[in-house]
């Protein structure tokens, strides 16, 4: 079973490596890392389908489902649970959901060890080329990589294992969040990007409370999905009528405990439920409105009006898509988008502070360096 799982795994990432292969950038490694990320990305988007339509429990063993590979060889298992519990959480339809997850995320790990051989290959390569080998092929973030990942899939095993314990689940997705993190860090300093004005430096901080304030709003939004609380209130902006509703913050902000119960296994009040819900949309002004600001402070920078640019047209889309789940009663794809909004706010934010921090200072090594080669150069020719 072990080997058929991770031919699957192998098999995704096959499918990756031909698209660099194909590609016409000659850099194939910076390739092969952007294209990592946006697979990472697309694994974080469809986790989240997974956990929205309920499908965590689809297959209730790992790394398999019901000891096999895929759910074809475990029909007669799943036929007999979804007879037991029709409106159960095993299904055919949420098995396949599962286990393409699994393989998904599978594929991503390959690709990652892959990254961590090749920058290991080019580091050893490049000892005869200091600058190059400290910027660019450095392997220990590659490796740190591969650990993250290793660490991801056993809190994906422990989800499973653990019955969807919200707090396992809600560092499972930070984990990936993580992982999306240190993938879009990599990707930027594998690229080149414009020269950034002296005023960047300005941003440095900022950026990093954004940075912050975004990876607090993501564990309370976390929160709210692993607890099924989206629907906890379901007006706005009053939450049943209150500006602040009755709340229970006590059991709902307790993190051990089981899927719906209290820590002392009594089933959790409708009023945790809404402390967790009023607590994610009212942190969600100020991480608003502190982006907001950034991005506005970005576009009267030189080199960083993109991200900027960007940071406000993804925020714009998370405060719609927010509002439009509690409007139009949580719809699966609006939910999904609103998941994939702030994974693609953490990209940005993640980009922004590479470039603020990091590129102003390696583009004045790399003209240090190249003023140094240029007078060694005519020291020794005359």
């Amino acid at each position: 079973m072990l080997v058929q799982l991770g031919s699957m795994g192998v098999l995704v990432a096959v499918l990756a490596f031909c698209v660099v292969w194909v590609s016409s950038d000659t850099n194939k490694y910076r390739k092969l890392v952007w294209v990592t990320l946006f697979l990472t990305f697309d694994l974080i988007m469809f986790g989240a389908f997974t956990r929205l339509t309920d499908s965590g429990l689809g297959c209730p063993d790992w790394p398999g489902c019901y000891g096999h590979s895929n759910p074809l060889l475990a029909h007669a298992h799943i036929s007999a649970a979804q007879e037991a519990m029709p409106f159960g959480p095993v299904s055919v339809k949420k098995a396949w959901i599962e286990m393409i997850h699994r393989y998904f995320a599978m594929g991503v790990g390959v690709l990652i060890i892959a990254l961590m051989a090749i920058s290991w290959m080019r580091w050893l390569k490049s000892r005869k080329q200091p600058m190059q080998r400290q910027v660019k092929f450095t392997p220990w973030f590659p490796t740190l990589l591969f650990f993250c990942v290793c660490l991801q899939g056993a809190f994906g095993a422990w989800t499973v294992t653990q019955k969807l314990q919200p707090v396992i689940v809600t560092t499972h997705l930070l984990l990936g969040l993580t992982l999306l993190a240190m993938m879009a860090w990599l990707a930027a300093r594998q690229s080149d990007h414009a020269p950034v004005a002296a005023s960047a430096a300005g941003l440095v901080k900022p950026a990093m409370v954004a940075l912050l304030l975004l990876v607090i709003q993501i564990a309370l939004g976390g929160w709210v999905s692993t607890n099924y609380a989206a629907l906890a209130c379901t007006d706005f902006p009053l939450c049943h009528g209150a500006l602040v509703p009755q709340m229970d913050f006590a059991n709902g902000f307790t993190l051990w405990r089981h899927l719906g119960m209290t820590a002392d296994g009594d089933f959790l009040t409708f009023q945790a439920l809404t402390a967790i819900h009023w607590t994610h949309r009212s942190f969600a002004f100020v991480v608003i409105a502190f982006i907001v600001w950034l991005a506005w402070k970005a576009l009267r920078t030189a080199g960083l009006q993109n991200t900027g640019r960007w940071l406000l047209i993804v925020i714009g889309l998370q405060l719609f898509t927010g509002l439009s789940t509690i409007y139009f009663n949580w719809p699966l794809a609006i939910a999904v988008v609103h998941n994939g909004g702030a994974a693609a706010l953490l990209v940005l934010l993640v980009m922004l502070n590479y470039k603020a921090r990091l590129v102003p200072g390696r583009h004045a090594v790399s003209a240090a360096a190249s003023h140094s080669a240029i007078v060694e150069s005519l020291n020794q020719h005359p």
